[in-house]
């Protein structure tokens, strides 16, 4: 019987990293598939809005209003994105003011002062696909040596 089975090469280094590679990209495939698949146009749409702001794609008007004097406290216009990370009762901006030049603004929040974005132009974005962005300076980061 073991002789009409083929014989099979030895696994090597390479053939056991790919199975493993494998293993691991096939369930996140079928998570995002899954993901993707339940998103409507909207969710996809708002997805690559957002994406397309965070690379200063999108031109906004961000203003922070005191909501008891109803003036507002701080206007931002231009290529600008809010911080994705920011702590409880705080709002960062920054925007793109030049080829390698930015500005980063902070406001406060608290009971009376909020903040509203605009965007100021209609963006063409895709609904039938994601936006996904690989950038080289951040898996490799510049180093300043001094």
């Amino acid at each position: 019987m073991a002789a009409l089975l083929p014989k099979l090469p030895p696994y090597t280094k390479t053939r056991i990293l790919a199975v493993k590679l494998i293993r691991t990209i096939a369930p996140l495939a079928v998570i995002c598939a899954t993901l993707l698949s339940s998103c409507n146009d909207a969710d996809v749409a708002s997805h690559n809005l957002s994406k397309a702001a965070d690379n200063f794609q999108v031109n906004r008007r961000i203003v922070v209003i005191n909501g008891i004097t109803d003036n507002y406290l701080l206007s931002v216009e231009g290529l600008c994105s809010l911080g994705n990370a920011d702590k409880d009762r705080e709002i960062s901006i920054t925007c793109k003011t030049g080829p390698d030049a930015y500005k980063k603004f902070f406001a406060g929040l608290s009971d009376n002062v909020t903040y509203v974005v605009e965007q100021l132009e209609p963006m063409p974005v895709s609904v039938y696909r994601y936006k996904v962005i690989f950038k080289p300076s951040v898996i490799i980061p510049d180093i300043d040596l001094k």
